[in-house]
């Protein structure tokens, strides 16, 4: 059903976001539920508004629904499946993902051990993430990150704040790497795609089966950590591209080097505005200092839509693109 999203909500809740026009549904990016705090959606264009109990959206606080205590406990009890003590992992890590690839942020107090968090009690914040399908957002990218010469992909890393695309950019190009077709590149060969899925966000999986589609070629490795991934992808499925989201430890560095110098293509995603940013992190610098990427994407919201700039390897501008050409739409990952 569409947005079926809505069935993770406590009844309560859930009545008030279904009364709202579908035309709003279709562009919510996160609901946050905080017990005995109003109840506040967030949607394309970086806009927000509360939920009202019987005045739909509202700006003003005090006119909000506030989730009580039953609200979040049920909350909590859906989105773990009624099992909350095998979810140890996720609440150590502070969110959970769910099938589909929505993921929900997790607040509350924190349980430490040896100076580390061990897990989260007493949780009453959610931050639920809306993950969705955009067919066709890659169409004007792909063409600059394919070296038609060697018909192969080139190294890749897409850069943006949180919010702004990563994900759902990342999801396409994993689904036309894998099918191939044509266009301004020419003739594009259909290529065996890996992705290293550590949140279960690009392929939303269930029980391993994708619920998005990435491809015909692709194979995933669902909630594995980012570096063991890649290096098991390395080792032991042969893939000519690896995907990525969201790199940035030492070890996710290592395991980029590692693939590229086996041969296989990297396209990957991190955290920043500016690819200058990058240069001052520790575990990233060396790739960027090596001239690792032969290509940088960079996203950015504005509140016309998403545009996006590509630079080459020496950081040399190659194309801009303003949210009237955009790749697509506007909405997040």
């Amino acid at each position: 059903m569409a947005n079926d999203w809505l069935l993770l909500f406590p009844e309560k809740v859930r009545a008030l976001l279904s009364a709202l026009p579908a035309s709003l549904l279709d562009k919510v990016e996160e609901i946050r539920v905080r017990e005995g705090r109003p109840l506040e959606i967030n949607y394309s264009g970086g806009k927000y508004h509360f939920l009202g109990t019987d005045k739909g959206l509202t700006i003003r606080p005090e006119e909000a629904y506030k989730p009580d205590r039953e609200d979040t406990h049920r909350l909590l009890d859906l989105i773990s499946n009624h099992s909350l003590y095998t979810m140890e992992e996720e609440l150590r890590k502070g969110f959970i993902t769910i099938p589909g690839g929505h993921r929900i942020g997790l607040s509350g107090r924190t349980v430490l051990s040896g100076g580390g968090v061990e897990h989260l009690r007493d949780i009453t914040g959610f931050n639920v993430r809306i993950a969705r399908e955009m067919p066709g957002i890659a169409d004007a990218v792909l063409p600059y990150l394919f070296d038609r010469g060697q018909q192969r992909m080139l190294h890749t890393l897409i850069l943006s704040p949180p919010q702004h695309g990563k994900t759902t950019l990342l999801r396409d190009l994993a689904r036309q790497i894998s099918a191939g077709g044509s266009g301004r590149e020419g003739i594009r060969p259909g290529l065996k795609v890996g992705i290293v899925d550590e949140r279960s966000e690009i392929a939303g999986s269930r029980r391993g089966i994708p619920a998005f589609d990435v491809g015909p070629r692709t194979d995933i490795l669902d909630g594995c950590p980012k570096a063991e991934g890649m290096m098991m992808m390395i080792r032991s499925l042969s893939p000519d591209v690896l995907i990525a989201d969201e790199i940035g430890r030492a070890e996710d560095a290592e395991a980029v080097t590692e693939a590229l110098h086996a041969g296989i293509t990297v396209v990957a995603s991190a955290h920043g505005k500016e690819v200058s940013e990058l240069a001052r992190r520790p575990a990233l610098g060396g790739l960027l200092e090596h001239r690792m990427f032969e290509r940088y994407v960079i996203l950015h919201r504005t509140e016309k839509g998403l545009s996006f700039r590509i630079l080459d390897g020496q950081k040399r501008g190659l194309l801009l693109v303003s949210p009237e050409e955009r790749l697509g739409g506007d909405r997040h990952a």
